[in-house]
C-alpha cells in the first residue's frame, strides 16, 4: 500500500517505510528528525523539469505529462517501489507546499496503476 505525506509532517508508525522522492533535501529539516527509510532521488523529476515547473500552477498539466514521460525510463525504480509496497506500507515523502500538485502525487498514481 502506498501513501503520500509532506516530509515536514509528524512521523507516524502507520507511515511504514518512509521514502523521500525529492531530488533536493528539504530545507531546514535535519536528517535525524526526518526518519527516512530511503532517499530515492532518482525517482524525482529531473533537475531541468523541476526548475522549469517551479511549482507554478499554470505549468502543472505540462509538468505531469513530462514527468510521466521521465518515469517511463525508470522501470527499475518503479519495480523497486512496487516490490517494497507489496507487503508493507510505503509513504512517499515530498517537501512541496502544494499537497495536490507535486511529483509524489504523480508517482503515487503510477504506482497505484501497477
Amino acid at each position: 500500500m502506498f501513501l503520500i505525506k509532506r516530509v515536514y509532517d509528524k512521523h507516524d508508525k502507520a507511515d511504514g517505510a518512509r521514502i523521500l522522492v525529492d531530488r533536493l533535501w528539504p530545507r531546514g529539516l535535519k536528517k535525524k528528525e526526518a526518519k527516512i527509510y530511503y532517499w530515492m532521488k532518482e525517482a524525482a523529476p529531473s533537475n531541468n523539469l523541476r526548475k522549469w515547473f517551479a511549482h507554478k500552477e499554470e505549468r502543472w498539466r505540462e509538468f505531469k505529462i513530462r514527468y510521466l514521460e521521465e518515469l517511463k525510463e525508470k522501470d527499475d525504480l518503479l519495480k523497486q517501489l512496487t516490490d517494497l509496497g507489496k507487503d508493507r506500507t510505503v509513504t512517499l515523502l515530498y517537501a512541496a507546499k502544494d499537497e495536490k500538485k507535486n511529483n509524489a502525487q504523480v508517482l503515487l498514481e503510477v504506482l497505484n496503476k501497477k
